[in-house]
């Protein structure tokens, strides 16, 4: 038996230890033009020939002697009788070495007039002008782009020797099922193995993904002794922490040798680096942003000691909106919402849970957090590493505040446009603190006062030297969401699940209970928080909860019943000076659409009547 869990080592330490224990051969295959691009040149490529082959004219004109020219002046002119007629990219005729073009001479006595004098090779493209025979088109280990295969067809080239490596990619667990399957109790969609082929297809190595293979050992086993034949090197998906059905590093330590299990990095500590028959084998932990972390800072630090790159990623300084405290003595990698805001890039971190998926889609970056560090503070600098090409990092839209469904949609109808719209889920105070601190574009808030409007005294109160728009989204229904259809006037007979503290739902809950004279201690399940309106729905189909409250739109999408509380004011809050500019434009632009307001109805829930009315406070 293997020992569970080696001690770990730092990042540093495992990288170390490949650069160290492996040195792979990659092979090398010939590929077609067309399918070159991203993939790895073997070795340089040279022209077969120069270009042009000849001395061609750049110009409609004549093709001349440079020499007979000489002495024409706008005071004398100079007669030409030994000429030759070319156009653009004809051959220069031998004897000749220059181009006058036609609209700088006019025809006398059975030649050209000419008024200037013409350089040796004026409006010639020289033999070679392009490139020489024998000239390098491409260097070794070079990442083929589609401008590189059109220079290559012009100079000779119909294929290229580019790098072959190959992997196996090996997803284990009784739990897994194949993607497109029907999801049942107690079983995950295997995405893992994925998002690995996908990760090594970036840099242009081709990858196998072989069939689910349950938790036994022997399966696994022969799994493995498979993959490791078939390919360069092998990736294993899941089994590798230290539980009982976690048969992977007993499999390689069987069959070769594990070399690390357990790495001072977060997530991802259960990772697993071994070799069998010479050749690297990575086992990859469970969860997803583990896995994926595993692939990012190993895998292919790995693949690119062969050349094997991953598409460049453009890094910045950002200011941190949220402080952040990590363990010393880890290594950790948290995903960010990234934003352009008043000229400085602002980042808002994702949940920082190993499987938490969406934190990487809604995500354009990550930041690292050193292990000799305990953290990093509020409006303090650190790198950040976009997943997103500078141009898209640029035009990003960062709205913190208020959930609600109709954000997704609106972010689908913004891409449209490119702009991509980072929601943050904080709640309606959360929004409005971040508009205090400057660190997003826009807060959506729906913030219930003691007068019964709607955000305009807490604008006052927190911003008081802000001049903010407020820009109706809609008026929406909020109210219990159960499977037994109970109303508000039964919540301290419900197992409750509740906002968090400080949305505008908490608070016009906490405002409810005021009104019916209620303690929040009287409702079981009070302390309970979600973050999002379909949480909250979630919870309660899935009989975490009795009912909760939300939107009426969250309510129908999970098919519960809804009894209605109150219709609220949901609005854009937005600082006055950045009214004008373009992403906020063409945000409002789409809520005023038809096209929003029709999803908003689809929907359910909303009252259009207002949307797009703007308050200035």
């Amino acid at each position: 038996m293997v020992k569970r869990y080696l001690d770990m080592v730092s990042l540093k330490e495992a990288k170390d230890t490949i650069k160290r224990e492996f040195s792979l051969i990659p092979g090398r295959e010939k590929t077609t033009l067309q399918d070159a691009p991203g993939k790895i040149s073997a070795g340089p490529v040279f022209s077969k020939y120069s270009v042009p082959m000849l001395h061609l004219s750049a110009m409609d004109g004549i093709a001349v002697k440079s020499e007979e020219t000489k002495g024409a002046s706008e005071a004398k002119t100079v007669r030409i009788t030994d000429f030759k007629r070319v156009n653009t990219g004809n051959i220069i005729p031998s004897g000749y070495d220059a181009v006058i073009m036609i609209e700088d001479t006019w025809e006398a006595e059975g030649g050209f007039a000419i008024r200037k004098a013409a350089a040796p090779y004026q409006h010639v493209r020289p033999v070679g002008e392009d490139i020489g025979e024998s000239e390098m088109i491409i260097p070794s280990l070079h990442r083929i782009r589609s401008n590189d295969t059109a220079a290559l067809a012009s100079y000779g080239v119909s294929e290229v020797d580019v790098l072959s490596l190959k992997a196996g990619i090996i997803p284990t667990g009784s739990e897994l099922l194949e993607p497109g399957s029907e999801l049942e109790p107690g079983k995950v969609i295997d995405s893992n193995s994925i998002m690995a082929g996908a990760i090594l297809g970036e840099a242009g190595i081709c990858s196998t993904r072989y069939p689910i293979v349950e938790d036994d050992f022997d399966l696994i086993k022969n799994a493995v002794k498979k993959g490791i034949a078939e390919n360069d090197f092998l990736i294993t998906s899941a089994g590798s922490s230290a539980g009982t059905k976690d048969h992977t590093a007993t499999v390689i330590a069987e069959l070769g040798e594990v070399l690390i299990h357990g790495i001072a990095i977060k997530p991802g500590k259960p990772a697993i680096i071994g070799r069998i028959d010479g050749k690297p084998v990575i086992g990859l932990p469970g969860y997803p942003l583990a896995a994926m972390t595993i692939m990012r800072e190993i895998v292919m630090p790995m693949a690119e000691m062969y050349g094997f790159k991953s598409p460049y990623r453009y890094r910045t300084d950002i200011e941190l909106s949220t402080s952040l405290h990590s363990p010393i003595g880890t290594d950790e990698f948290v995903m960010m919402s990234v934003g352009k805001v008043e000229g400085r890039y602002i980042g808002v971190p994702m949940s920082r849970g190993a499987g938490v998926q969406m934190s990487a889609v809604r995500a354009n970056a990550y930041i690292k957090i050193p292990a000799e560090s305990e953290g990093i503070s509020s409006g303090e600098r650190t790198e950040a590493t976009f997943t997103v090409t500078p141009d898209l990092a640029d035009n990003s839209l960062l709205i913190v505040g208020s959930h609600d469904p109709c954000l997704d949609y609106l972010a689908s109808l913004a891409s449209e446009k490119g702009i991509q719209v980072f929601s943050v889920h904080s709640g309606s105070m959360g929004g409005v603190l971040a508009l205090k601190k400057n660190y997003c574009h826009a807060a959506p808030v729906h913030l219930l006062s003691d007068d019964g409007d709607y955000n305009v005294s807490y604008i006052r109160k927190y911003l008081p030297d802000k001049e903010i728009s407020l820009f109706c989204v809609a008026e929406r229904e909020q109210g219990i969401a159960s499977v037994s259809g109970a109303g508000f006037d039964e919540i301290t007979e419900l197992s409750y699940v509740n906002r968090q503290k400080g949305s505008g739902t908490r608070i016009l809950l906490d405002y409810m209970l005021n009104e019916h004279g209620i303690t929040p201690s009287a409702v079981n399940g009070y302390d309970r928080e979600m973050t999002t309106h379909l949480d909250v729905a979630l919870a309660v189909k899935n009989g975490e909860a009795d009912g909760g409250m939300c939107v009426y739109s969250a309510a129908k999408a999970l098919g519960l019943k809804f009894s209605p509380v109150a219709k609220e004011r949901y609005e854009l809050a937005i600082p006055a000076e950045s009214i004008q500019d373009e992403r906020i434009t063409a945000i409002l632009e789409i809520i005023k659409s038809d096209e929003f307001k029709s999803q908003l109805t689809s929907l359910g829930g909303y009252d259009t009547a207002n949307t797009g009315e703007i308050r200035n406070i």
